[in-house]
């Protein structure tokens, strides 16, 4: 197992420090602040934590202030309701005596499959007919912007393999604000499905803030932006593996007043409807500074 995915299963492993009280910590390698895929996977993590085997079938999710990665984050849960098919929660991430993040989730018993539908997925060539993630820096590293490649350089517990490498190397290059991207772990985790919701959870922030950016010809590595996401909602609809490579089909109907919104759709390699996504995040051209020329 890669030392990536050993770290992740590291940190998705809470501790418990009393009834409802969970502490997290945060991977140190030299992120300004808390990933917040990681902060919606632990937090996930607490609330599964106090329901036993009842699975989550939706969470929603506000980031209030950036976290810090050099301290823990303590999970504080509310038990709002526990009925016979439904239990609910509320999560309060907390760090240096603030709340960073709230989230509620709810989570549901298993019932018959009498009725069921689900868009099918868009074209997209299958993971294998892509260039995996060395041979992908092998063919395009050279071309992209540095923030990229020094991304994709980094040893990460999520792999991808995008349809459109274009996304990656260009730069300044307007289209339509879509993109399909598959993912997986970059190795195989436990059996338990509950680690695999929380994985799923960590990766479905990934990309998808950027999508907004794409009909801007910029993305989140661009310095003139400032990025950020708001909030977060997720709707899980059948079991998956998060080990088993997923299309992750991502538009963004809408940016106005500084405000990205981008949906998700996750898809199994089969074609089945696994997740799905949505998210409003910050993206802000940061001012350009003035000149004062009575200081020349």
């Amino acid at each position: 197992m890669s030392k990536a995915i050993t770290d992740l299963l590291n940190i998705l492993d809470l501790e418990k420090i009393e009834e409802n009280l969970f502490r997290g910590r945060s991977p140190q390698v030299g992120w300004q602040r808390v990933f917040g895929g990681l902060v919606i996977a632990q937090a996930l993590v607490a609330t599964q934590r106090t329901v036993g085997e009842t699975p989550a079938h939706s969470l929603h999710g506000y980031f209030l202030l950036g976290g810090d990665p050099a301290v823990p984050i303590v999970y504080q849960v509310e038990r709002l309701r526990d009925g016979r098919s439904f239990a609910t929660r509320r999560c309060t991430a907390i760090q240096h005596g603030k709340v960073i993040f709230t989230l509620a989730a709810s989570f549901h018993q298993a019932e018959p499959d009498n009725l069921q539908h689900a868009f099918t997925p868009p074209d997209a060539p299958p993971p294998d007919d892509l260039p995996d993630e060395s041979e992908f820096l092998a063919r395009f590293g050279a071309y992209m912007p540095e923030p990229v490649r020094r991304y994709f350089e980094r040893e990460r517990p999520i792999e991808m393999r995008p349809v459109d490498p274009g996304r990656y190397v260009a730069r300044g290059d307007k289209a339509d604000p879509v993109q399909k991207v598959w993912v997986r772990t970059s190795a195989a985790l436990p059996d338990d499905p509950a680690i695999h919701r929380a994985a799923l959870a960590y990766l479905s922030d990934m990309t998808l803030l950027d999508t907004s950016l794409i009909a801007h010809g910029r993305s989140v590595f661009h310095p003139e932006i400032q990025a950020a996401s708001l909030d977060h909602a997720l709707w899980l609809h059948r079991p998956f593996r998060a080990d088993d490579w997923m299309l992750y089909v991502q538009d963004s109907p809408s940016a106005s007043g500084a405000l990205g919104f981008s949906r998700g759709a996750l898809y199994s390699r089969n074609g089945a409807l696994i997740a799905s996504v949505a998210q409003e995040g910050l993206i802000r051209l940061k001012p350009i500074p003035t000149v004062n020329f009575a200081q020349l």
